[in-house]
């Protein structure tokens, strides 16, 4: 399990009604995550003051060496044609290093997931590894091509997909099993689609209406196995084999200490995933895509 931290930084999440914790309310949810067991953070510039939080917490703890630190180029910052791509890319992660309090990431992502089809960009991202500034690449995917590119790239390490039971789009290709053959490292985010799935109905917004019935189905299967909307989507993200890592996140200390309660009670429902799976292999873009979640 992975902490994202985006909620830290921003008022982040459909679901979230109480906004952006205070940072001693962040602090705090960081050291509970670190009690829990969790050693890896996700984080951005694109994430508000995201980054330098983890590196307060990771510094006044003294952590440096006990906890990964994984954040992301800031979106759209290398313009095409430019004469300096490396020169952009290593500032904005020398940038996140010192935000972050971090000598060396565990990984640096391309946030802009189109960048993965412009080799300048991958090469120059490789010379940072090179470099000794990152341990490993990579890049947060939206799209299947870009999760297909990323995969057969010799340089990428790790991969970011959206992938939960209503976004099983990567199931219609052969990216889990390339990524296995190509030994990379995939990371599963949005496992409860930026807190949709945990949604009374009540409390959807008019244009996202069309999700409920997807909702109501969603429990009417997963009530046959006695199971919740958390404890089914966590099972599903966790019963992929060729997902190594769950990125989540939380806007309190009570959330994360029920998620990290049921992952470590887990049973899987073969006969569950497997109607999940039939029902919601294919769902429209306009459900599975928040940036496509028009007000």
């Amino acid at each position: 399990m992975v902490l994202g931290t985006a909620q830290l930084g921003m008022n982040y999440g459909i679901n979230n009604f109480k906004g952006k914790p205070s940072r001693q309310e962040s602090l705090e949810l960081l050291d509970r995550a670190y009690e829990k067991g969790i050693r890896t953070f996700d984080t951005a510039f694109a994430y508000g003051d995201a980054e330098e939080i983890v590196g307060e917490f990771v510094t006044t703890r003294n952590l440096s060496n006990q906890v990964q630190i994984i954040s992301k180029l800031e979106p759209n910052c290398v313009p095409e044609n430019s004469k300096n791509v490396f020169g952009i890319i290593e500032s904005r992660l020398s940038a996140s290093l010192d935000r972050t309090n971090a000598e060396v990431l565990d990984c640096y992502l391309l946030h802009t997931s189109p960048y993965i089809f412009r080799e300048e960009i991958v090469h120059a991202l490789h010379q940072c590894k090179t470099k000794g500034l990152v341990k490993n690449i990579g890049v947060s995917v939206y799209e299947e091509a870009e999760a297909l590119a990323a995969v057969r790239s010799p340089l990428i390490d790790y991969i970011q997909i959206p992938y939960n039971v209503f976004d099983q789009r990567l199931h219609g290709t052969d990216f889990f099993q390339i990524a296995k053959a190509n030994n990379k490292k995939v990371f599963a985010r949005t496992a409860f689609l930026q807190g949709l799935i945990f949604m009374d109905e009540a409390k959807i917004p008019g244009h996202l209406s069309g999700t409920k019935k997807y909702l109501k189905e969603f429990d009417d299967i997963i009530a046959r196995y006695g199971l919740s909307r958390l404890e089914a989507s966590l099972m599903f993200s966790a019963s992929e084999p060729g997902i190594d890592h769950i990125v989540f996140g939380v806007d309190t200390k009570e959330q994360l200490d029920e998620d990290m309660n049921v992952i470590a009670d887990l049973h899987y429902y073969p006969a569950c995933i497997a109607e999940l799976r039939d029902r919601f292999s294919r769902i429209k873009e306009s459900v599975i895509f928040p940036s496509l979640w028009k007000k």
